[in-house]
């Protein structure tokens, strides 16, 4: 388009109509239009698009991320363990003492030193733990801390819900954790050795909001 428009508005010369027996005259230079640029030919009170705003719209705020639950103790009915409410909320068709979950889950389900949401977290036993624990991973916080749900944990049959976890082993393979004192609402100064975590089979993860009920 620049091409052609700069062609119409070049003035012709003396020669230039010699082979049709017109003559013409010779128009002034300072009358010559020079040609129009892009923003020449749009219309020059054109808004830019970046200023245009329609009509009656009004830029909606982001909105407010949802608060996090807080931990929380719930009484059960009856006194529950760590390990019926682990299959329960996970349906990793698991028994047995906490601790030889690790074991008994090789050849059936994944294991691994990655949180995921839905997997179930095994605690070794210890001097503190003589049966070990599990606790269900409700939420991955960050790769150092998790969310979970768990029973009986250091007390009579109780519910634990929203409880963090922290990962403190020296190479962020959740070897080693503290785990959240709701009491006192701190986190606890106990260290704990885990093997790791058992992740449910494909599609047989409940959903997240129905094991928070």
């Amino acid at each position: 388009m620049l091409l052609l428009l700069g062609a119409c508005a070049a003035p012709l010369g003396p020669e230039a109509g010699s082979g049709s027996g017109e003559t013409a005259a010779a128009t002034p230079r300072a009358q010559i239009p020079k040609p129009l640029t892009t923003q020449q030919v749009a219309r020059p009170d054109a808004p830019r698009l970046t200023e245009v705003t329609p009509a009656g719209f009004t830029a909606l705020p982001k909105p407010p991320a949802p608060a996090r639950p807080r931990p929380a103790i719930v009484a059960a009915k009856r006194p529950l363990q760590c390990v019926p409410y682990a299959r329960e909320l996970s349906s990793i068709a698991l028994r047995g003492n906490a601790w030889t979950w690790w074991q008994k889950a090789e050849g059936r389900y994944e294991r691994g030193s990655a949180p995921q949401v839905g997997s179930v977290l095994v605690l070794s036993k210890s001097r503190r733990l003589r049966l070990g624990h599990l606790a269900y991973v409700a939420e991955v916080v960050s790769s150092r801390e998790i969310i979970v749900h768990q029973a009986n944990w250091l007390n009579r049959g109780q519910i634990h819900r929203y409880t963090p976890v922290r990962d403190v082993s020296k190479n962020n393979d959740w070897s080693l954790v503290r785990v959240w004192y709701t009491p006192g609402q701190q986190m606890g100064s106990g260290h704990y050795p885990a093997y790791g975590f058992i992740y449910p089979k494909t599609g047989g993860t409940p959903e997240l909001r129905q094991a928070a009920n």
